[in-house]
């Protein structure tokens, strides 16, 4: 699965697919808008990140001199938050559960019929801040919650 690959739920599950939803108080304008917004450690700069489309915000990685990878650390609405933590694990869950409520994100994953698997991007959570692997268990659960509540 990914964003250049064929098929409509490749495209359609894809962080970079423009959905629009909210996550406290935030318009977010795709899920990858989230993930390149939290490398920016200037609140504004951040919240001009927040609202581009996946592509262009996924563009956006040289646009900040701050490099989370160095610290551990990446910053949410000015607050600094270990990659490694509860607190970022948490934060990432209220991200998917506030996509969900896009009615077009939702009503895909209520439509993929088998395990998803993400073979593109990094493993190590030092080298991203989402692992394909936490991308593929967090896609996974939000289809078995939806389905459950069929």
């Amino acid at each position: 699965m990914g964003y250049k690959l064929k098929g409509p739920f490749s495209k359609a599950l894809s962080n970079l697919f423009p959905y629009e939803f909210t996550i406290q108080d935030k318009k977010l304008s795709s899920i990858e808008a989230f993930f390149q917004g939290i490398k920016i450690k200037d609140k504004t700069a951040q919240d001009f990140v927040l609202r581009y489309n996946g592509m262009d915000a996924n563009s956006n990685k040289a646009a900040s001199d701050f490099d989370w990878k160095e610290s551990g650390m990446v910053y949410w609405k000015g607050t600094p938050i270990k990659r490694n933590s509860r607190e970022y694990d948490d934060l990432v869950d209220e991200l998917y559960i506030s996509a969900i409520q896009n009615p077009l994100y939702r009503n895909v994953l209520k439509n993929v019929d088998r395990p998803i698997i993400h073979s593109i991007g990094e493993v190590d959570k030092k080298e991203t801040v989402f692992t394909r692997y936490e991308f593929e268990f967090m896609l996974n659960c939000l289809v078995a919650f939806l389905k459950r509540g069929e």
